[in-house]
């Protein structure tokens, strides 16, 4: 299977599905409760595009450069910027649009939680582990240990991005956190179980010295999952806060506070 038939297949077809789902919702007006809606979601997710690629083009660039992960020759087109085909930027994009319209599509029919509490600790606990985790992946990724190097890059290339919005808004993420629960387990679960496709396929193969060899169904590596987890937390951590009432008011209280000098 080439790389553009497993996206087209597997990303972009659900992806037309799920505008289906919108451009219904949307003519029957049925709002996202406790969110921004309208024009203000195709801005949310057209930042996540920006930011996915823009972020995660060096990384990747690292992993095939370093052999940790490499592709097919002959089920890729042979267009590639730095080290990454053209088909793995695709599927930056792609999935990042899948994700943004499977949390819209889940924002309209979760139910809007009640009784919000603001909380300082929540938010300074919950980025404080999480630094402390990144501490520890870094020192694993600069050591010499080969088989953690594809979960410690991926970790230490991800977990700085999830530690500013905890910071800002860990409270508000498990106010709705069913909401963020299934926009995450859902599209993270799905792209992996399409993973052990591709691997299947050969279209993309994982190098077995730098991973740990923990693998599900006896080919999908336990680092695959943990990428598409944590895009899909990125991603629906950073649609609910950019996008909830709560996150929205909490920022603008920020802006006042800050112009009028206050703490």
């Amino acid at each position: 299977m080439t790389y553009f038939g497993f996206l087209l297949r597997f990303l972009v077809i659900p992806i037309f599905v799920f505008l289906a789902i919108t451009w219904w919702d949307n003519k029957n007006k049925r709002p996202a409760l406790g969110f921004n809606n309208g024009r203000a979601v195709w801005v949310a997710i057209l930042v996540h595009i920006l930011l996915a690629v823009s972020y995660t083009t060096p990384w990747d660039n690292y992993l095939v450069a370093t052999g940790v992960w490499f592709y097919n020759p002959d089920l890729v087109t042979g267009i590639v910027f730095g080290y990454v085909p053209i088909e793995e930027y695709t599927f930056f994009v792609l999935e990042t649009i899948l994700s943004g319209l499977w949390w819209w599509f889940l924002a309209r029919r979760v139910s809007e939680p009640t009784g919000f509490q603001s909380s300082t600790p929540i938010r300074i606990i919950s980025a404080l582990i999480l630094f402390i985790v990144w501490v520890t992946f870094t020192a694993l990724f600069f050591s010499a240990n080969e088989p953690i190097t594809y979960l410690s890059i991926t970790l230490f290339w991800a977990l700085p991005a999830i530690l500013p919005q905890l910071l800002y808004g860990a409270d508000i993420l498990w106010h709705h956190r069913k909401l963020v629960l299934l926009s995450i387990l859902v599209p993270g679960t799905y792209l992996s179980l399409m993973d052990v496709i591709a691997l299947k396929e050969t279209t993309w193969s994982i190098s077995k010295a730098q991973t740990t060899g923990i693998l599900f169904f006896g080919i999908l590596p336990l680092e695959e999952v943990v990428f598409f987890f944590i895009t899909n937390i990125l991603i629906t951590f950073g649609m609910t806060l950019l996008l909830s009432n709560i996150g929205r008011q909490r920022f603008s209280d920020w802006k006042f506070n800050n112009y009028k000098g206050l703490p």
